[in-house]
């Protein structure tokens, strides 16, 4: 049974910080691209971050700079560091997994982020 427990979020004012952690299990963790995806009130789910095994990653536009993701392939953990946050940092984050070989495509239930003053 596959699992991706996200933890992390919360309530941070304007320009914190907060590090978001998403443990996976029943995945040969190392073989899946691991992705942030985001989903604001009213809004699409966005990708915010992507990285694969090999460590090459990608990010939207809007958190480039502020936002870190990175892998412990050891740890089948992926984490996001996500500093200088603003109020539209504001959403639902959700972890994915995605094994683009046999189209095998998990998600995580998601953490709340709230970014208010």
């Amino acid at each position: 049974q596959v699992q991706l427990v996200e933890s992390g979020g919360g309530l941070v004012q304007p320009g914190g910080s907060l590090r978001l952690s998403c443990a996976a299990s029943g995945i040969i963790f190392s073989m899946y691209r691991m992705n942030w995806y985001r989903q604001a009130p009213g809004k699409q789910r966005e990708l915010v971050a992507g990285i694969i095994s090999g460590g090459k990653t990608n990010y939207a536009d809007s958190v480039k700079g502020r936002f870190t993701i990175s892998r412990d392939n050891a740890k089948n953990t992926v984490y996001l560091q996500m500093n200088s946050l603003k109020l539209e940092d504001t959403a639902v984050y959700y972890c994915n997994a995605y094994l683009a070989a046999l189209s095998y495509d998990y998600w995580g239930q998601g953490t709340q982020v709230t970014v208010s003053s």
